[in-house]
């Protein structure tokens, strides 16, 4: 019985192990390589419980999952010979764990040493091909799209797919940084005196046309107004010559005019005029 009972233990434990070398557990977050003498004979990507073979077949893992990579920073060069140090990151996937697997022998810091290289490249083409105001201006988005369209189908080859490029920092070498700060503070103050010299040109056109056209527009109005009083006061003349047309409105008028001239000559506290006999003033009251 204890013999019985022995050989039931070692089959058991033999069975467990014999069952434990032909189940494969894949997880949700990887790949799992199913390789026979070393070459991938089939890939299971689905999460759960799968079978080897035991002893012949062996299992590698691949994570599935989006990576990121740091990239080393380094020296870039632009088109007007400027030196800039780039530093970024990259976030990547396996996008084909048997093209993975065959070229970068299923290692992902193999790939991080591919993804360096070709980036790095990339960034540098990109950014040779750009003044460093261009550079400057382009940090919002447009500069990493030319980096991933510069990469293109570059890693496809690799079973990669590049999801993203950020740039962490694009900065100056620290030896030449504050020589350059004050020339482009000096650019953008000569930009400044400048837009400030053409608005002051301009506002002075503008003024001096519309000092012109002001001056004309009162020339105009003076002009019309002196016509309108001419042509008033000779309508008044016209009527008076109307109405004073006989000879009793005549005298009426002369002798209204007559005390209107009296009136004007009696200024100050004294109001006594004297005529004399033959003043046509005098003549005028006496009815002569």
């Amino acid at each position: 019985m204890k013999k019985f009972a022995k050989f039931v233990l070692i089959l058991a434990v033999a069975l467990l192990l014999f069952s434990g070398s032909c189940m494969v557990i894949t997880n949700e977050n990887e790949y799992s390589l199913i390789r026979q003498f070393g070459k991938v004979d089939h890939i299971v990507d689905d999460a759960g419980i799968s079978f080897k073979l035991p002893f012949i077949q062996t299992v590698d893992k691949l994570p599935k999952q989006t990576l990121i990579y740091d990239l080393t920073p380094s020296d870039v060069i632009t088109a007007d010979k400027k030196t800039m140090i780039s530093n970024s990151y990259v976030l990547w996937r396996i996008s084909d764990p048997l093209k993975f697997a065959q070229t970068l022998n299923s290692s992902v810091s193999n790939a991080e040493n591919r993804l360096d290289n070709i980036v790095y490249n990339a960034t540098k083409n990109v950014i040779s091909s750009m003044t460093q105001d261009e550079v400057i201006t382009s940090r919002d988005g447009a500069l990493s799209e030319a980096v991933l369209t510069n990469i293109d189908t570059s890693l496809d080859n690799y079973g990669i797919e590049l999801l993203s490029f950020e740039l962490k920092q694009l900065d100056l070498p620290s030896d030449n940084k504050t020589a350059v700060y004050e020339r482009m503070i000096s650019e953008r103050d000569n930009i400044a005196a400048t837009y400030t010299a053409e608005g002051a040109s301009e506002a002075r056109i503008i003024r001096n046309t519309t000092d012109a056209e002001i001056a004309i527009l009162l020339s105009e109005a003076e002009k019309n107004a002196e016509i309108l009083l001419a042509e008033g006061e000779a309508e008044y003349m016209r009527i008076l010559s109307e109405a004073y047309n006989d000879a009793s409105k005549a005298d009426f008028y002369s002798f209204v005019r007559s005390l209107d001239a009296v009136k004007t000559t009696m200024t100050g506290q004294n109001k006594t005029i004297i005529l004399s006999p033959d003043s046509p003033i005098a003549q005028i009251f006496y009815g002569r």
